[in-house]
């Protein structure tokens, strides 16, 4: 079986949209396994790649978190207001010193020591985007604004500090149902990341 370069040829890709990001229309021919050329064609948004982080404290057995209008998931049913792990895009920049950097403007946290956990595609039928998922410790001491996003970049966010519990059990509930979100906090149940205090 050829590989995935072999198997894959463009035959053309076209720009519908270059507003906010890059929406392509791209039509390619894909070999299948039966050895057959299959004409197909694909819409691949691409925002960049991006990073996100959960915050936490071992001694509070506690996690940072924000809440934040999303307008694709308000005009999907959903009230908009979404319960989120800090994150951004990496805009170019490594994806540690991107987090560190997005966890401060939205939290308030400035965090120094960060932990990638693992990386994942998050919608990859449509869109290119890869996170890179980290975690990181805080206290009282790592507070140095009060954080709620850039206004430059539209950003209006609440920070939340809940009882890990709590934010398993509002997960659970289907309060908490952003992916990224979701995701961190499985993590940090299955590595009992706060351990014994």
């Amino acid at each position: 079986m050829p590989n995935t370069a072999e198997r894959v040829n463009i035959i053309e890709s076209r720009v519908l949209s270059h507003d906010w990001y890059l929406l392509k229309k791209i039509t390619f021919d894909y070999l299948r396994n039966n050895g057959d050329w299959q004409r197909q064609t694909r819409e691949v948004y691409d925002r960049g790649n991006g990073a996100a982080i959960l915050l936490f404290n071992r001694e509070k057995k506690t996690v940072v978190l924000t809440r934040q209008f999303r307008l694709p998931v308000f005009v999907n049913g959903h009230d908009g207001l979404l319960i989120e792990v800090a994150a951004g895009l990496l805009e170019g920049a490594a994806p540690e010193e991107r987090i560190r950097a997005e966890a401060e403007e939205e939290t308030g946290y400035r965090v120094h020591h960060v932990q990638k956990v693992f990386e994942a595609y998050m919608s990859p039928g449509s869109v290119t985007e890869k996170l890179h998922f980290f975690i990181a410790e805080y206290d009282a001491s790592s507070k140095v604004s009060d954080g709620g996003g850039l206004e430059e970049e539209t950003e209006e966010l609440e920070v939340l500090e809940w009882k890990f519990d709590d934010a398993l059990a509002a997960f659970y509930r289907g309060e908490i149902c952003d992916a990224k979100t979701i995701m961190l906090l499985q993590y940090a149940a299955m590595k009992d990341v706060f351990g014994a205090v």
